[in-house]
Formats: C-alpha cells, structure tokens, sequence
C-alpha cells in the first residue's frame, strides 16, 4: 500500500485487509484504489467480493470502513483459517 488514504478509519480498515493478505492497489476511474483478495476463487460467493472498490470520499467514511472488514471477515477461506 504505496500511498495513504485519507481518511483514518478507512486507513485503519485496509491496513486490516493488507494484514489479512488482501492486497490494495491505489487508482482507478472514480475510485481511490481496489482491494483484491488473496484467493479470487469463483467458488467464494461467486467471486463477486474478491475486488472491492475503495472510494476517496464515501457519504459516510465510518460505514465504508465498515464495509472493508466485513468483506475480509465474511471470505469462506478466511473464515476457514481462522
């Protein structure tokens, strides 16, 4: 994770992501950065959460962290690690 988002408690979610072994990439069209999960398997909820888009600015940053740690936590392979 090159650069820092700017908002803490998003900061402090993809830090979480990053430790978990997503990996975060900054840029894109309309978003800050993606999140990609370290397995990508179609098999986990039809690959549908293993790219997750990060926004720069969400309505309300709080629930967008929120947002990001549910994603991780709710991955079938790392509920099966933990």
């Amino acid at each position: 994770m090159a650069k820092k988002h700017p908002n803490k408690e998003i900061r402090a979610a993809l830090e979480y992501a990053v430790k978990q072994g997503w990996e975060v990439e900054e840029g894109g069209s309309h978003a800050w950065g993606k999140m990609y999960c370290p397995y990508n398997d179609s098999e986990c909820r039809c690959g549908e959460f293993c790219i997750t888009s990060i926004w720069s600015t969400p309505r309300n940053p709080t629930n967008h962290a929120k947002q990001i740690r549910r994603v991780v936590d709710k991955c079938i392979y790392q509920q099966e690690d933990k």
